[in-house]
């Protein structure tokens, strides 16, 4: 195995002394602190928690609380193992440039292409997500034009300047994080009978357990639930890409990092535990108007299906916002490294890589063109390549971070101000962790599971990687490797 040596990547990964973010080939350091801490808290709130929770309460009832908390630990351990490496080296290609030096070229080149893939058909989703919310507002205006607007405002948005980007992020990560925090304490208040002006009875947390038991489906139903609720943590590691343009990266890694447990812990596992505290796990409200809309109704909160598809509404304009952002950002930082266009580091005046925004929402309006007119098979093909793409960036994380932690220590120890915890240990559970989940894809056979996603990414990413092996073997004189450390 091969590594970069410390010349060739230093103009990509190394921060000045003073841990302030580099002027990455004209890009500007224009997100503020609180910018960066919204997104760092609203990342992990995505339109999966408000909608997805229901099926898993429906497989796993009370257990999925369980289902909830392993899936939160698998995010704080790889976020610790991310932030390790992005407090040290901030860099727009994050966990691709560390695959790049740490494994190799290859890796770099695969798994960044791979997450640009995946959040481009992410945008197509979340672009129809709202256009469905818009029309049935405003039904003279047809679904597809709505997308179509969507994609243009936020398009335009990203295009402005990246402080226009954080400023709309800003806003939308605010309104789902006063939203889960409303949503837990009057959820809170309605558990204990002192909410005022509601005629809830008090219910404790008596049905957790009144209805057939905390697992009321076996245990076995946990891991079901985990299926179903791992993509709604998916974005968590948006801040460290963020950081790179920052006034000071290092400090603002290092903060979210350390903040991802209480993040994690307050909005999954504390709305659901108010979701099945209120409700018996199998009311049929609960599938037939989603979760959050009926433990509203059930403590009385007028328009609650209403007020629900609001947020629904910011958490998708938030998605689709961070997902441009994200993919341009990671088109950017293969191009810096040459495994793409040389266009794609072209930067204005503002500091806004202007080409790859174009090309990544380019490739966007092609799959919410294929949702309209091949539903059923391009765009289902999509969706299930890239389906288990995130849990791929997780694996290549943890690997990176096994090798980055003694580059880090051998050529600047000083930067070490993360640090993943019980290492190596905690690291290689971590992937043992990763690969069950994989595996256990497998035994979902459904049209569309599990099994599914994880076949046809497999064969996706193995095509990505052939491209990225033979395009090493045609240009053995575009790097100069050493052996790894």
């Amino acid at each position: 195995m091969t590594t970069r040596p410390p010349d060739a990547s230093a103009a990509d990964t190394a921060p000045p002394a003073d841990g302030h973010a580099p002027e990455q080939a004209g890009l500007k350091a224009g997100l503020k602190n609180r910018h960066l801490s919204m997104i760092a808290i609203g990342g992990v709130i995505g339109a999966g928690l408000f909608v997805g929770s229901a099926s898993g309460i429906a497989a796993a009832g009370p257990g999925i609380l369980l289902s909830y908390a392993l899936v939160a630990a698998l995010v704080v351990f790889v976020m610790r193992m991310l932030g390790e490496m992005a407090a040290a080296y901030p860099t727009s290609g994050s966990f691709s440039a560390y695959a790049d030096r740490a494994l190799g070229r290859w890796a770099g080149f695969s798994i960044g292409w791979l997450y640009w893939f995946f959040w481009v058909v992410v945008l197509a989703v979340e672009a129809t997500a709202g256009a469905v919310i818009l029309e049935g507002w405003v039904p003279a205006v047809p679904q597809w034009a709505w997308a179509l607007i969507v994609m243009v405002v936020l398009t335009a948005t990203n295009l402005i300047s990246v402080g226009s980007f954080g400023e709309f992020e800003f806003w939308f990560a605010g309104i789902k994080v006063v939203a889960i925090g409303g949503f837990i304490l009057l959820g809170g208040l309605a558990i204990f009978g002192v909410l005022p002006g509601s005629d809830h009875a008090a219910t404790g947390f008596g049905n957790l357990t009144a209805h057939g038991g905390f697992l009321p489906n076996g245990g076995g139903a946990i891991l079901t639930g985990i299926l179903l609720v791992v993509f709604s943590f998916m974005g968590s590691e948006i801040v460290t890409l963020a950081a790179a343009e920052s006034p000071d990266a290092r400090r603002a890694v290092a903060k979210a990092t350390r903040s991802v447990i209480w993040r994690v812990g307050v909005f999954y596992i504390g709305s659901i535990l108010i979701v099945v505290s209120l409700l018996p796990w199998n009311d049929p409200a609960i599938e037939k108007k989603g979760s959050y809309v009926a433990a509203l109704d059930t403590i009385g909160i007028p328009h609650a299906g209403e007020i629900m598809n609001f947020i629904v509404l910011t958490a998708v304009l938030s998605c689709l916002n961070s997902g441009l952002y994200t993919a341009s950002r990671m088109a950017f930082s293969l191009g810096q490294r040459g495994d793409a266009p040389r266009s794609f580091v072209r930067t204005n005046a503002r500091g806004v890589p202007q080409v790859a925004i174009l090309a990544s929402v380019a490739f966007g309006f092609v799959a919410v063109a294929f949702n309209y007119l091949w539903p059923d098979t391009v765009f289902q093909f999509l969706l299930n390549s890239s389906g288990a793409v995130a849990l791929f960036v997780w694996l290549v994380i943890c690997f990176s971070q096994l090798r980055m932690r003694g580059i880090i220590s051998r050529e600047n120890p000083e930067k070490l101000v993360v640090r993943m915890w019980l290492f190596p240990y905690l690291t290689w559970v971590t992937i043992a962790m990763i690969s069950f989940v994989l595996l256990y894809m497998l035994t979902d056979d459904k049209e569309g599971g599990g099994r599914t996603q994880v076949l046809l990414s497999l064969l996706v990413a193995a095509l990505v990687i052939a491209i990225a092996l033979v395009r090493e073997r045609r240009r053995p004189e575009s790097r100069k490797d050493v052996a790894a450390p």
